[in-house]
């Protein structure tokens, strides 16, 4: 075959479930040959389709599609000032797109080219939530009866606060008769209320507090272990939310529960404090999702301060990068935990599998359960049973878009144009989310 080129790059979005998602479709010069890559940047969708239209797709069009590594060490650069979610996203849609090309064109899937299984399928882990103790241990209940090992918990705090991973109440606008910040947000509420009339602070935020949220994390864990016993992997992500030395604290308590993993326990501006917790506790810490680019994470693996590595692979710009990070890691006994949630597209989850599968020092991959309508748009999707995710095997990625299909689900409109409000503390002042 002479040399295949890139003839064109477009960005589809689609939402077919409730999740703005931004895939890149590149068509080569070859009749019939394309690939797709996942560029999800849900918070700021449009400001990554602006990076390709206007930047990447001028610079790329007509280079040879073999060359991955030329390609996306110029497309990072060609900016100057360069990193970020914007353009790496922009750059990680074109480079899985490459590489789902080159597996097209070898009649390989991704896996083998990175050089071949390390397992047969890719160990999950889901999402367990609920308002008290006994829904979330219902929840586990039901994810174990459907053969899922590892799992992740997260419970409502009580008093009407905010809390990350419930999809429950929060939200500042709730009433309480709390008079403190310890029982409720009331008293916060209308302070919000009377500085804006439209209660903007409240959606999705709300308030949090850290105190409530510790205690009722504790009590979870407490329950858990009590009714389900220690046969089951559980997991939690306290999402940056406390302060410090607080998260040290809990991360001491937590030890007797035998967690997988904590998660996010600081965020990465306070990641000198993951040497405190390693010289206080053995509890397995996992971090990484919200790096742009692996040199911010390499101190962290280089001195073992963390257990599982969870870089979000469109945030740091693609497979390309992101398998030189999985082999840094394996070096210095560090496992793979790929950001995985509902906005990494199926097309998303088909790139973490096919690292997931070659790389040796796998550990465990976050799965979004995905709705009926998000299947059908994107066939081949991986396919999830017994707590496994398992490829298809197919040529690439192993997985398409029906692009009349995603057109039947556009962007719905959003307060901010999607972006995220904060929580807050009781006081008003600004939470990390």
């Amino acid at each position: 075959m002479s040399k295949v080129t890139i003839r064109d790059i477009r960005t589809i979005f689609t939402e077919p479930d409730g999740i703005r998602l931004v895939i890149v479709k590149i068509e080569t010069s070859e009749p019939g040959l394309y690939g797709v890559g996942c560029a999800t940047f849900t918070q700021r969708p449009t400001a990554v389709k602006a990076a390709l239209d206007d930047y990447l797709r001028p610079f790329l069009t007509g280079r040879n599609v073999a060359d991955i590594e030329d390609i996306w060490q110029s497309s990072y650069v060609s900016s100057y000032w360069r990193n970020g979610p914007v353009l790496n996203n922009a750059m990680s849609g074109v480079d899985q797109a490459l590489w789902d090309i080159k597996g097209k064109m070898a009649g390989m899937p991704v896996h083998d080219l990175f050089g071949g299984k390390a397992r047969e399928a890719a160990a999950v882990y889901v999402h367990a939530k609920g308002a008290d103790n006994e829904e979330v241990a219902d929840s586990v209940r039901s994810f174990m009866a459907e053969g899922h090992h590892h799992i992740r918990v997260q419970i409502e705090t009580p008093g009407g606060f905010a809390t990350y991973g419930t999809g429950g109440r929060g939200s500042a606008n709730i009433e309480t008769s709390a008079t403190n910040p310890d029982e409720g947000p009331r008293w916060i509420t209308e302070r919000i209320g009377e500085r804006d009339p439209d209660l903007k602070y409240a959606h999705p935020g709300g308030v949090f507090e850290p105190k409530p949220y510790l205690r009722s994390t504790l009590s979870l864990f407490e329950h858990l272990r009590s009714s389900l016993g220690f046969d089951v992997e559980l997991l939690h992500d306290v999402h940056e939310r406390i302060p410090p030395i607080l998260g040290v604290w809990l991360a001491k308590e937590v030890e007797q529960y035998q967690l997988f993993f904590l998660e996010d326990l600081f965020p990465p501006e306070d990641q000198e404090y993951f040497r405190m917790v390693r010289g206080q506790t053995s509890t397995p810490i996992a971090m990484g999702e919200l790096y742009n680019n692996p040199a911010e994470i390499t101190p962290m693996v280089k001195d073992r301060l963390l257990d599982f590595m969870r870089v979000h692979i469109s945030q740091i710009g693609g497979l390309t990068p992101a398998r030189k990070l999985a082999a840094l890691c394996e070096a210095f006994a560090v496992r793979t935990a790929w950001h995985g949630p509902g906005d990494t597209s199926p097309v998303g989850h088909a790139a973490n599998l096919a690292l997931d599968l070659s790389a040796s020092n796998f550990g465990i991959q976050e799965y979004s359960i995905f709705g009926e309508r998000t299947r059908e748009v994107f066939p081949g999707s991986p396919v999830v049973h017994d707590g496994y995710m398992w490829p298809n095997d197919k040529p690439g990625l192993g997985i398409d878009v029906d692009e009349e299909l995603a057109a039947k689900f556009p962007f719905q409109e959003r307060a901010y144009g999607g972006a995220w409000d904060a929580p807050r503390r009781a006081d008003g002042s600004v939470v990390r989310p």
